[in-house]
């Protein structure tokens, strides 16, 4: 790959080998350029902007344009969707993600984004929202229950904190106690619920919509 080749936002084009492999030509100067990337050609899940930059570099250029919307997911039983939620917040640039409960989780959904996304843990809901109220953000729960108000329609706050339940409990009680707001998503079919890591791309999507600058999407 040359300086001036043509780069689209992301590396998945049916057909095509993914990543790119050693750079061809004189190698381009700055630090946030990895040598050993630029030797070897680089393989990894990011878009193409972020070719050959060191893992550092990525994160440094994220920080500077992150949303200030965080996500929380309770994980008191191994839930398996949260790599699908590490992934998507980052994805969306959300400014973290925060795991309520177990510290392990099953990271292979995540394909090695949880390396560009900020993580912090919480061992308790009530941890979550002391931190919450001390940054001054709203909490909002995302889910199907009673007086819940829809997403579609729902004013999301600038900054706020996601939260998610597991797979089939959904949201615990104390967390829905202790939210601001409480959303949930219009269904249409049989099933009472859909999976949690959807549900949370879709939430995600819905503040994108709200208040994000498409002009700075890839």
């Amino acid at each position: 790959m040359t300086g001036d080749a043509a780069a689209g936002p992301t590396e998945w084009q049916a057909g095509e080998p993914v990543g790119v492999g050693p750079w061809e030509g004189p190698w381009p100067e700055g630090e946030r350029y990895d040598p050993e990337l630029l030797a070897e050609g680089d393989t990894r899940n990011v878009v193409d902007a972020y070719r050959y930059w060191t893992r550092e570099a990525i994160v440094a250029d994220i920080d500077s344009r992150r949303h200030p919307f965080h996500v929380a997911i309770e994980n008191f039983a191994h839930d398996a969707n949260i790599g699908t939620v590490v992934r998507t917040a980052n994805a969306f640039a959300a400014a973290a993600v925060h795991i309520v409960g177990r510290r392990r989780w099953n990271r292979r959904g995540a394909m090695v984004t949880d390396r560009y996304q900020h993580l912090m843990h919480h061992d308790t809901v009530d941890e979550l929202m002391a931190w919450a109220r001390e940054q001054g953000i709203a909490v909002v729960a995302v889910d199907n229950t009673p007086g819940s108000v829809p997403i579609e329609t729902a004013d999301l706050p600038r900054e706020c904190v996601l939260l998610f339940g597991q797979e089939g409990p959904g949201v615990s009680e104390t967390a829905q106690l202790r939210a601001d707001l409480t959303v949930s998503i219009a269904q249409f079919g049989s099933t009472r619920s859909i999976n949690a890591g959807v549900a949370a791309g879709i939430a995600m999507h819905a503040w994108i919509r709200q208040h994000a600058d498409l002009t700075q999407a890839w």
